[in-house]
């Protein structure tokens, strides 16, 4: 390994670092990186929080009626008390529905249904 490439090397480890840290900031509510304008970046923040939640609405509408009108509030109580955000918006939505059923928000789920082509007892 030539000194070059372990300072390209340790320059990617620092830049991927930077941006765990912001990347934390914005959708995990950790500290804002030095440098960044902190006005903007809960901006940034809260844009993420409704973009996920306007998804998740759609992905699983019960949930957001559940929620009624408070479903902004509920969904940004949800979004904070994660610490990491899930790995994708079908987890999400399940997981938020999931939170709003342990807070007595929603039902639990019905029981699956049977199909009229269904053999099984």
């Amino acid at each position: 390994m030539t000194p070059a490439t372990r300072t390209d090397e340790g320059a990617r480890a620092e830049l991927a670092e930077a941006q765990g840290r912001v990347v934390a900031a914005l959708v995990a509510g950790a500290e804002v990186p030095e440098g960044f304008d902190r006005e903007r970046m809960r901006v940034q923040a809260a844009s993420l929080v409704a973009k996920r939640r306007g998804i998740v609405a759609r992905i699983h509408p019960d949930a957001a009626a559940a929620a009624g009108p408070d479903l902004a509030a509920e969904f940004a109580a949800y979004a904070r008390a994660r610490a990491t955000p899930p790995p994708n918006y079908r987890t999400d939505a399940a997981d938020f529905a999931a939170w709003l059923r342990e807070r007595g928000r929603m039902p639990d789920d019905p029981p699956p249904r049977r199909r009229w082509w269904s053999r099984s007892g």
